[in-house]
Formats: C-alpha cells, sequence, structure tokens
C-alpha cells in the first residue's frame, strides 16, 4: 500500500516551473528529484496544497496563482538610494545582494542606477508570476525522528530505487 503525501511525509518530486508565457524558471535536477519534508513551510503554499494527498507515480500540472507563489509586487519594496552607500562597490542591473532594513535582512535586486543614484527593489524576483508547475512525485516515506528533528531530509543512504 503506497503513502500518500501528508504532514512530515519525507517528499520526492521532479518537477518543471514555468511562467504563464511558458518560460521555463526552473526545474528538478536531472535524475535528482526535489526533497523535502511536507507541511513544514519549505514549498510555496500552491505547490504545497496540490501535492496533498498524492502518492508515488502520480504526475500532474497546477497553475499557482502570486498569492500562494511569491507574493504580489508591492511598489513600497522599490527605492531610489544615494549611490554613495554602496561604496567602492560595483553595481550593475539586475545584481542581487542582502540589505539591511528597518524590518532585518531582505534580498533586494537592483533594478536601476546612474551616476547619483541606485534603485533597488526588495520584491521576489517572482512575485506577481502566476507559475505553473509540472510535477511527478518519486517518493513519499516517512521521515525518521533525527530528519523531523533537524527539519530537513537526509537523503545519503536512503536512496529507494524500484
Amino acid at each position: 500500500m503506497s503513502q500518500t503525501i501528508s504532514q512530515d511525509k519525507v517528499v520526492g518530486i521532479h518537477y518543471t516551473v514555468k511562467s504563464a508565457e511558458g518560460q521555463v524558471l526552473d526545474q528538478s535536477q536531472e535524475g535528482q528529484p526535489l526533497h523535502f519534508i511536507f507541511g513544514r513551510g519549505m514549498l510555496i503554499k500552491g505547490l504545497e496544497n496540490a501535492l496533498e494527498g498524492k502518492a508515488v507515480g502520480d504526475k500532474f500540472v497546477t497553475d499557482v496563482a502570486p498569492a500562494d507563489a511569491y507574493g504580489e509586487r508591492h511598489d513600497g519594496l522599490i527605492q531610489t538610494v544615494p549611490r554613495h552607500l554602496f561604496g567602492d562597490n560595483e553595481v550593475a542591473v539586475g545584481m542581487q545582494f542582502r540589505a539591511s532594513t528597518s524590518a532585518g535582512e531582505q534580498s533586494v535586486m537592483i533594478i536601476d542606477v546612474n551616476d547619483n543614484e541606485v534603485t533597488v527593489d526588495g520584491n521576489h524576483p517572482l512575485a506577481g508570476v502566476a507559475l505553473n508547475f509540472d510535477v511527478e512525485v518519486v517518493e513519499v516515506r516517512d521521515a525518521d525522528p533525527s530528519e523531523l528533528d533537524h527539519g530537513h531530509v537526509h537523503v545519503d543512504g536512503h536512496h529507494h530505487h524500484e
């Protein structure tokens, strides 16, 4: 009897995620499924919801709205700051880095640069983007106690080939 995906199960999936326009944004590495403990917030909410109750061998396609993925875009997370705050560091459009903000550490991406100012965007790069997942479930098993304690899957020595 195969197990179904539920809270604290170790799950292995192969996946491809695309934008609504069909651009491949990410995929599991060739032959290497993504392993995670289900129900621990390791996946975006929309994908986790779609996986619940699935079993090994299940294949499905699901669309995930921005609210259940990386959130909507917020204009308030876009700021223009003086260029001198970056010191001698190279700054170019598309560069990402960690910034200290009043809300703590945050990842930001440079979206515009001129001689005096740098504009940064604190939105996740996929904020506001609807995602399409093509998923195959390749493993479902009980997590062992050390995995639950550590909060992550121990893949070494736990490869199950059928």
